[in-house]
């Protein structure tokens, strides 16, 4: 089992606060308990998790997971999200990259295309900056801390000001009845405008985020025109978003 599998099942162990032993990570890994204790450094490393003797205790109770527990979740199914948003995507477009980690992971498959991108966060930006034929066009703004995203009114006045062919939409809650949704307000007002200001948009969204409502809406279903997915996205959901015109691709 590679590091982030095993980062990843540690995190969902700690989810609830709880103090797990090391013992018990061992097990449920099924790897020594000297790899655990290396894995525990390196997550404590990231204020993901804090090391008490013998034992490690979660820290991720917040409604919102941190940037970098989110980007070790279900590293994968991400790759191969991103990997079918790339191929949706034509040289010589101009695109707007969100975010998220599963939108971070397209944009790592974008370096050696030609585009004009606009990022929606610091992390897509520095994943881009060294790529010669990507012409990178920042939005400006406000920073919000910890996601490093673009916020404020001086971002949402990029989108007044250009046009995109494609937005690669991140989600962190996606539902038919409440469409894509945001933890942040402001995040939220920004991929509106980004949304509006876009000619077709293109929905990155692993399984684990169907049938989940964040507190801001970004929006409806009807206005994703692809959305890329994996193969554990719930049948019936799948079923009623393909009924609204939306195309869905399982990777």
């Amino acid at each position: 089992m590679d590091s982030a599998k095993r980062h990843e099942l540690i995190l969902q162990s700690l989810r609830h606060g709880e103090r797990v032993t090391v013992a018990t990570l061992a097990e449920l890994i099924g790897c020594s308990e000297m790899t655990v204790r290396r894995d525990l450094d390196t997550l404590e490393r990231d204020d993901l998790l804090r090391r008490v003797r013998g034992a490690a205790v979660g820290m991720l109770t917040s409604e919102e997971t941190p940037y970098a527990a989110r980007g070790k979740h279900r590293l994968d199914v991400k790759r191969r999200i991103a990997l079918g948003v790339a191929e949706l995507i034509d040289d010589g477009e101009s695109i707007v990259v969100d975010g998220g980690t599963t939108t971070l992971e397209a944009a790592r498959l974008l370096v050696d295309r030609r585009l004009t991108v606009l990022p929606l966060n610091l992390h897509v930006a520095n994943a881009l900056k060294g790529a010669d034929r990507v012409r990178l066009v920042m939005p400006g703004g406000d920073m919000r801390p910890g996601e490093l995203s673009f916020i404020g009114p001086l971002t949402e006045y990029a989108f007044q000001v250009m046009r995109f062919d494609t937005m690669v939409l991140g989600s962190c809650g996606l539902s038919v009845r409440n469409g894509i949704s945001s933890h942040d307000l402001q995040e939220g007002a920004v991929k509106k405008a980004a949304v509006t200001a876009s000619a077709r948009v293109i929905a990155a969204v692993d399984s684990s985020k169907f049938g989940r409502t964040a507190f801001g809406r970004v929006c409806p279903i009807e206005a994703i025109d692809v959305l890329v997915t994996d193969e554990d996205a719930p049948s019936d959901e799948v079923a009623a978003l393909r009924a609204a015109g939306v195309e869905v691709h399982l990777v």
